[in-house]
């Protein structure tokens, strides 16, 4: 038996309540593709059962469930959520720039907008809340492969260039390369007109 070394398991899957389960399936079905593997509901019969009312497995890939949502009817939005201590955001990454930028387009056509974007250096990522105002933040990797983006981040001070993603998707359509926006994100060429909120993204 190994004791002594940690083992490093995967991130498989991760739970969220809410007390809008159509609405939450919805919406990660429209931003990452995810579908229902497994829905149910508790039996109203069951006494001393577990506080929730239904709950719903989804997935975008192969694996049974990456998030599992148990609906708890009569949950109420927290006003000062960004306050308290929790889970801050979670990120769903995509192999190419073009990728992400696509799917801008296509949730953009849905009405669903980031509430932030921006270049970090290691990476570009627009964050996005679901109807219960959760930040799920969408974003590749500039550098293409994990370890030249975790070499950069050990080595360079932290980046934050704010982005205005039509800008950088005109720069693609006119030719310049993923490497190339990067560049320019970071010498704020992209900087968005309106600056975001902060508390919007916290």
């Amino acid at each position: 038996m190994n004791t002594e070394i940690a083992i490093h398991p995967q991130l498989e899957h991760y739970g969220l309540t809410t007390a809008n389960l159509d609405a939450m399936i919805d919406w990660y079905h429209k931003v990452l593709g995810m579908t229902v593997n497994h829905r149910s509901a508790r039996p109203a019969r069951a006494e001393n059962g577990p506080p929730f009312s239904a709950l719903a497995f989804i997935s975008n890939d192969a694996v049974h469930h990456r998030l599992v949502f148990f609906e708890m009817p009569g949950l109420m939005a927290d006003p000062d959520k960004r306050r308290h201590s929790g889970l801050q955001h979670v990120a769903f990454t995509y192999e190419t720039l073009d990728d992400l930028l696509d799917t801008y387009v296509r949730l953009k056509g849905l009405g669903i907008l980031p509430v932030w974007a921006a270049d970090h250096g290691v990476g570009t990522s627009f964050y996005y809340l679901d109807p219960d105002q959760n930040n799920v933040e969408l974003n590749v990797n500039n550098y293409l492969n994990d370890w030249t983006a975790t070499e950069h981040m050990k080595t360079m001070p932290p980046i934050v260039a704010q982005i205005d993603p039509d800008k950088m998707i005109a720069a693609r359509k006119a030719g310049a390369s993923p490497w190339e926006l990067h560049e320019r994100a970071l010498a704020g060429e992209f900087a968005s007109p309106k600056p975001s909120d902060p508390r919007t993204r916290l």
